[in-house]
């Protein structure tokens, strides 16, 4: 006999009978106990061994024992107890049934004394007796009602003639690391006995069994059944993976999800998570509550893929009726556990159908409908489902029911309020943000904001802002911390910076005062602690195309990219100035010259930055994702966007602006030098007639002619030379400029009765689009701007 192979054992007949009914192996002890040799009847039905007129035992499912009269080799009848056992794959068969019969019942090694040997067999812990080549010498009668088997027969089987499940194969395992060891084991399982009606937790314990000289003569094994310790075990290991699973993230529908899938299939079949509607966005579920009870299904989960049991899909909204457990529960407020087998569910099925049908059709037997409440609120309803665990619901399994979900219960409301102060700041975020950018002559731009979804909305912005002389400010900015604070402070930011450009201050003068802004706004905060941290970093620059020169300036913020056509993206160096809120530090412009149709990108840190990456990895990544920014503005953001951010998405807020520069022909520029002499007024205005007529702009000189000699005019009444006047425009506008050395500006005042000036500015005022007055570093220029598309 092969150690590995117990089969040819001679002290047990074996005999391997295939899903076909042919006989597949026959050992040693088959030949001994009939006589038929393995060549004689491998490959013949099983059925010829039967005596003649003996009854053919049924096909087994599982298992199968009883007596059968044989046929032996020399034609006698032989009359034994056989027991036949389905073998699953893990025992390396393929569907076959394996026939045995013990030819050793000898119980020499069980105890001689007569009160030890009732003990043994009258003992209530089931108890068994294995010799050193694993063959059984004796079992009590606790395991014999265990075994569904009578004990006399069972002698001289090894486990695995005993049954063919898998814990049959590990007993044989575990009986052999005794024997050779001589340690003690223990061997845990969940499976039903043949004798039980459920299956229950087993603990084995394996002993070796000596002699005299203290050598293993053979193991004792018993089996207790410690269900109670292993449910008790189960419910904690339950809580405790409730505490790691549920909460995970600040999602409604995840954390439902997460409820479902951690009782899923340990405490039952299918799990049902319903959340009630407040009657109005953001609002509260409405209370008290009324059947039927309308709630929304956003979480399921089955141990049998695809949910088939599911009435409704995610999303869906389910009506439950007053004889509803879900109902019911979520009316009184705790628990409800009703069972087909107690007729609770009568009344509910009797008003539907469809319910009805699926209930009977995947064979629910109970339901534990558990309210989830949180903070004196009812959120909505967990249904818990059976319907392959044979057991109802027990107290002990509504008690963990309802400790995970009071657990789920208080994760959904936390995602639920930070979903609706989330929306709140969103909603917050997005209106202080331009909704849309302008058009321009200047610059074409497009632009990309996306909040985080791991922490609260940022305060990062952007802004296209239109300046005189058809200049255009570009600024993007991103304030420190998150939620609404944040966002209120980047409204007040935005706020300053566009009240700052309209004065036309110069980039790096911009932001002092806006550095100042900043700090004031910390002194305000006082003593908060989660307000008094304001800081922010801007870039702020201005594009003249006239002059198709950029300034920049930038406090503590990235630099943009230049991508100039046919040339590769890179990072201008510009001078990096502190953080907004710093003080007591100068800012620093940079100016340049950009050809026609190059493209800057500004963006926020929370694009190139993601933790586990170095930031140059980022940068490097965007100016590959803008090599080619040839394309439509919107495009090259989408690619932007889809290339650098990492996997994941962001971990902070995300700003983006592209544009586009277009410098202005000089076709459409004039320029005079005028003389400081009132007299040289009417050649002026004669010169601005020529050229308005050269551009086909006549049906604008009537009002350009007085807007142009009220500005001369002041210029050198009020001015210094030397005086500038300059007419710029494109398809909408007519832009007219006068410039001179003077600091002082002029501003309107309404002139009395008889009063001889004092009425050209509010004239200009009111022929014009818009007019104004910008200091530069020479004196001043006075703008009015005349729309060319209404009809002046």
């Amino acid at each position: 006999m092969s150690p590995d192979d117990p089969f040819d054992d001679a002290v047990t007949a074996r005999a391997v009978i295939a899903a076909d009914g042919t006989l597949a192996r026959w050992n040693e002890g088959a030949r001994l106990l009939l006589g038929h040799t393995a060549e004689e009847v491998v490959g013949r039905p099983a059925s010829f061994l039967l005596a003649e007129g003996a009854d053919p035992a049924p096909l087994p499912a599982d298992r199968w024992s009883g007596t059968l009269a044989l046929r032996h080799r020399d034609g006698g009848t032989v009359t034994v107890w056989v027991l036949a056992h389905h073998r699953t794959p893990a025992e390396g068969g393929r569907g076959d049934w394996l026939a045995v019969t013990p030819l050793e019942t000898s119980d020499h090694e069980l105890p001689d004394e007569p009160l030890v040997r009732a003990a043994v067999y009258q003992s209530p812990c089931a108890a068994m007796v294995f010799d050193r080549s694993l063959r059984l010498r004796g079992v009590n009668d606790a395991m014999a009602h265990l075994l569904g088997l009578p004990a006399d027969h069972l002698r001289g089987l090894r486990p695995t003639d005993v049954g063919g499940r898998v814990q049959h194969s590990e007993l044989e395992r575990h009986l052999d690391q005794v024997l050779r060891t001589g340690r003690p084991h223990e061997m845990q399982t969940y499976m039903k006995a043949t004798s039980e009606s459920r299956a229950h937790a087993w603990l084995a314990r394996l002993a070796p069994l000596t002699d005299g000289t203290r050598r293993v003569r053979g193991v004792c094994v018993t089996a207790h059944d410690f269900s109670e310790q292993f449910r008790a075990r189960e419910r904690l290991q339950l809580v405790n993976e409730a505490s790691m699973r549920i909460g995970t993230t600040l999602d409604v529908t995840r954390t439902a999800q997460e409820l479902a899938e951690v009782c899923v299939p340990v405490l039952a079949d299918f799990v049902s998570v319903d959340l009630l509607e407040p009657d109005e966005p953001g609002g509260e579920p409405a209370q008290p509550l009324t059947t039927p009870v309308s709630l929304r299904r956003v979480a399921h989960r089955s141990r049998t893929p695809g949910a088939p049991e599911a009435t409704a899909e995610t999303g869906e909204v389910v009506v439950y009726p007053a004889a509803a457990p879900h109902a019911d529960s979520l009316i009184a407020g705790h628990s409800i556990m009703a069972s087909m087998a107690s007729g609770e569910l009568d009344p509910w099925l009797a008003v539907d159908e469809e319910r009805a049908r699926e209930i009977r059709e995947h064979g629910v037997h109970s339901i534990l409908s558990v309210p989830l409440q949180a903070r004196g609120t009812t959120l909505g309803v967990a249904a818990f489902t059976r319907f392959s665990h044979p057991e109802a619901f027990t107290h002990d399994d509504v008690l963990l029911a309802e400790e995970v979900t009071a657990r789920a219960a208080v994760c959904i409301d936390n995602a639920r309020r930070y979903s609706r102060e989330r929306e709140t700041t969103l909603a917050l975020q997005r209106s202080l943000l331009p909704r849309t950018l302008p058009r321009t002559a200047a610059v074409e731009a497009a632009t990309r904001y996306l909040p985080t979804a791991r922490s609260g909305v940022g305060g990062d912005w952007f802004d296209v802002i239109p300046l005189s002389g058809m200049r255009v400010a570009m600024v993007v900015g991103d304030v420190a911390g998150s939620g609404i604070q944040a966002s209120a402070t980047m409204g007040r930011l935005r706020t300053a910076v566009r009240t700052l450009a309209d004065i036309d201050l110069a980039p790096d003068e911009l932001l002092t005062h806006l550095d100042d802004l900043v700090h004031h706004l910390s002194q305000e905060s006082g003593g908060d602690p989660v307000q008094n941290e304001v800081g922010a970093t801007c870039l702020y620059a201005v594009y003249d195309p006239v002059s198709r020169r950029c300034t920049l300036a930038r406090a503590g913020h990235p630099a943009p990219v230049l991508i100039a056509p046919g040339a590769a993206a890179r990072h201008l160096d510009l001078p990096s100035g502190p953080p907004l809120g710093v003080g007591g530090l100068p800012f620093e412009s940079a100016e340049l010259e950009l050809p026609d149709g190059a493209v800057l990108a500004f963006y926020t840190d929370g694009l190139v930055e993601s933790p586990g990456r170095d930031p140059e990895v980022g940068h490097a990544l965007l100016r590959e994702a803008l090599s080619d920014a040839a394309g439509p503005l919107d495009e090259t953001c989408d690619r932007v966007l889809q290339s650098v951010l990492a996997p994941g998405g962001a971990s902070d807020d995300v700003a983006l602006l592209l544009t586009r520069i277009h410098g202005l022909p000089s076709a459409q520029v004039a320029t005079w030098d005028i003389p400081a002499d009132p007299a040289l007024v009417a050649p002026v205005r004669k010169q601005v007639l020529d050229q308005l007529a050269a551009w086909a702009l006549m049906e604008a000189s009537f009002t350009a002619e007085l807007v142009v000699s009220e500005l001369v005019t002041n210029a050198i009444r009020y001015g210094a030379p030397p005086i500038r006047l300059r007419l710029i425009h494109d398809a909408s506008t007519l832009i007219c400029e006068v410039s001179d050395t003077s600091h002082t500006a002029p501003h309107l005042r309404r002139a009395k009765t008889w009063d001889e000036g004092g009425r050209g500015l509010l004239l200009v005022a009111q022929l014009t689009q818009r007019w104004g007055s910008r200091h530069t570093a020479d004196g001043k220029t006075i703008w009015a701007e005349l729309s060319l598309t209404d009809g002046v």
